[in-house]
């Protein structure tokens, strides 16, 4: 039977109807379960706090629960590794540091890429590094320290959860002129804090997780490794007013995805990230830390991985720094 205009008119209008409202396969929104935020590195670092913060306030916001997962091991390469392989679908994310990121590429065979094995979401904040000593080491200033640790009258120690620690503290050691002081590792900066605190070791150089200890008198401070005073801390001079040069040191945090993660999925998480640190309640809890929000975007992200791997491979280079296995 021939059809109509009418009818086949009719017949193409509610195929057309049907494809708006019926979606094509995958297509659902996202997200439409569970999200899995690996953090590279065991409980009770630097970077928990932020991912605390950040699954709390992303499920929130994404409504549906962001559950964190502690993947330490080989200066945090095994669990930047774990994301890098991961189905590029939104539904496993990472929260590293400069040092897992960048860093440990350049000191080992690392399976991954900085920049081409990731889609970088968001830089959520910058992490300023100060050095403390045990209350017992006799020194209250970088110049007491300095001139104790050059008599070699006892021998002196630090300790290093990482290898961007472990690099940092070398650097130190070269630049007081003080190569005998000992690099004793542990594995991350809450076990490398905790030394200092025990009496282990005399000296780290931590990312601000030790404010508390500081405040307790568990923990001396002697310099930031900023530019400028920490709002935090400001009656602890950088390392530049205390005489030593070449010690500007940070670190930061930031939310990275698999390579090939849709550019969707990207842009939606990254205005999750802005939302976040928008919130009063957000900013008030990093900068008790010295934590300084960012929330750049994917391209600003980008660009930091990019900068910071030239910037550490040549220090690398340039230190001969082999790091411990």
């Amino acid at each position: 039977m021939k059809k109509s205009p009418f009818r086949r008119r009719l017949l193409l209008g509610l195929a057309a109807l049907a494809s708006m409202t019926v979606p094509a396969w995958g297509s659902e929104a996202y997200p439409s379960r569970s999200i899995r935020l690996v953090v590279p590195f065991a409980p009770g670092g630097a970077t928990d706090i932020v991912a605390r913060m950040l699954s709390q306030k992303l499920s929130e916001g994404l409504k549906q629960p962001v559950v964190i997962d502690n993947k330490p091991g080989a200066n945090g390469i095994i669990g930047t590794d774990l994301v890098a392989r991961a189905a590029p679908d939104g539904y496993t994310l990472l929260l590293n540091t400069a040092g897992a990121q960048v860093l440990s590429p350049v000191l080992y065979k690392a399976p991954y890429e900085p920049l081409a094995s990731f889609a970088p979401i968001s830089l959520i904040s910058n992490i300023g590094l100060v050095m403390v000593v045990h209350p017992s080491v006799p020194a209250s200033t970088m110049q007491e320290f300095i001139a104790l640790a050059r008599t070699g009258t006892r021998p002196m120690s630090f300790s290093a959860g990482s290898s961007m620690i472990g690099l940092i503290g070398e650097q130190f050691k070269t630049s007081i002129g003080v190569p005998s002081m000992v690099n004793v590792p542990y594995k991350g900066t809450g076990p490398q804090m905790q030394a200092v605190v025990a009496g282990e070791v005399d000296m780290t150089i931590d990312p601000f997780n030790a404010v508390q200890m500081i405040r307790a008198g568990k923990l001396r401070p002697l310099a930031v490794l900023s530019p400028q005073r920490s709002p935090t801390l400001p009656q602890v001079p950088t390392m530049q007013e205390s005489g030593v040069t070449g010690m500007n040191f940070s670190s930061w945090a930031g939310l990275l995805a698999p390579a090939g993660t849709p550019p969707a999925i990207v842009q939606r998480l990254h205005a999750e990230v802005v939302r976040i640190l928008a919130l009063p309640e957000v900013r008030e809890q990093l900068a008790r830390i010295d934590y300084e929000p960012v929330g750049g975007s994917p391209e600003q992200f980008a660009a930091t991985i990019a900068e910071d791997s030239a910037r550490w491979a040549k220090l690398v280079k340039d230190s001969n720094f082999k790091a411990t296995p």
